[in-house]
């Protein structure tokens, strides 16, 4: 069996797929309010194209695609192309990261595609709150996270990123929400990935100090999850709640990173703090082969940097983190 392997023995079977860098929300640490420039459409990686490059991760051993944007509900015929992806051999685990305020109108279509697992963004369950960080509608998004959980997903994972001052006295009002629901949950560090990013680490706090707030509220126990991500879990007791910490800046976890990003313009992202990257899309309109294509992405894997340098290098990434596919 074909294996990717990087220069540091770690094997990459996970691929995160930017299907659109657009979006219908303006996240304070993801987009710039008034952001417009966006990749051309034309410029996007076509189906036909997605899928080549997904089976020949497949065929390099990639077993788990996460479909992303931006927010890739906004990507037309998005069901479309999930059903492509999932009937390709290899692919095991295909799941889907948004916002969920277009989730109503399509879960049941993704659901019938293919797409099994999904993580939504929810930093805020109060509605001026959420507007303020997100110029969205929370109602919206709740009755993504319902239609959802109607279509039979499971698990449904909660993405919370905590900043100080501004959502952080929510997180035990999220933690009973999502054990009322029976949804996981997962908190997210503040992370310098473009001016937006580097503007929230201003807010930036240590989950650790999440984890002993909570505990002050419940009785936290050891727990796994399943899943290609880096969430180190812990379960609330007398709960069927997973609670996942996903510590990129106080604990990174770089010596067990097992993906790539390719984002919506053929770029594959080698590491989300670091600037490199390897463009497959010439190859694609040049005519490659199924081979030089392999050959592309085996190459770009051997360029994987041992990790990431959000500490050390906070002002290298000039990039948004919706241009880079979540």
């Amino acid at each position: 069996m074909k294996r990717l392997i990087d220069p540091f023995g770690r094997s990459i079977d996970y691929l995160r797929l930017s299907v659109t860098d657009r979006c219908d929300l303006r996240c304070d640490y993801c987009m710039p309010r008034g952001f417009r420039d966006f990749e051309e459409p034309g410029d996007w990686l076509d189906f036909g194209e997605i899928e080549r490059v997904i089976a020949a991760f497949g065929r390099l051993g990639t077993r788990r695609v996460r479909l992303t944007g931006g927010e890739p509900l906004v990507r037309r015929d998005l069901p479309k192309l999930a059903a492509r992806l999932a009937r390709l051999p290899g692919i095991e685990d295909l799941s889907l990261s948004t916002n969920a305020t277009r989730l109503s109108r399509h879960a049941r279509e993704l659901r019938a595609a293919g797409i099994s697992r999904i993580n939504v963004s929810l930093d805020s369950l109060r509605p001026e709150r959420f507007k303020q960080i997100t110029q969205g509608r929370l109602d919206k998004v709740l009755s993504g996270l319902m239609a959802a959980k109607d279509a039979g997903f499971a698990p449904i994972k909660i993405n919370m990123v905590v900043m100080a001052g501004v959502n952080d006295d929510e997180v035990v009002d999220m933690a009973r929400f999502c054990i009322e629901h029976d949804f996981t949950l997962r908190f997210i560090e503040t992370m310098p990935v473009g001016n937006t990013g580097r503007q929230a680490s201003a807010r930036y706090l240590d989950l650790a100090e999440v984890r002993s707030r909570l505990e002050r509220h419940f009785e936290l126990l050891p727990g796994v999850m399943p899943g290609g991500g880096p969430a180190r879990y812990v379960r609330v007791a007398g709960t069927r709640l997973r609670i996942g910490f996903i510590t990129p800046i106080s604990q990174h976890f770089c010596e067990t990173c097992n993906r790539v990003r390719l984002s919506v313009d053929g770029d594959i992202y080698l590491c989300l703090g670091q600037n490199d990257k390897v463009g497959l899309r010439p190859l694609l309109r040049a005519g490659a082969s199924d081979e030089q294509l392999e050959q592309a992405i085996v190459g770009a894997i051997a360029r994987k940097p041992q990790r990431h340098e959000f500490t050390e290098k906070p002002e290298q990434l000039l990039r948004f983190m919706s241009m880079t596919g979540g």
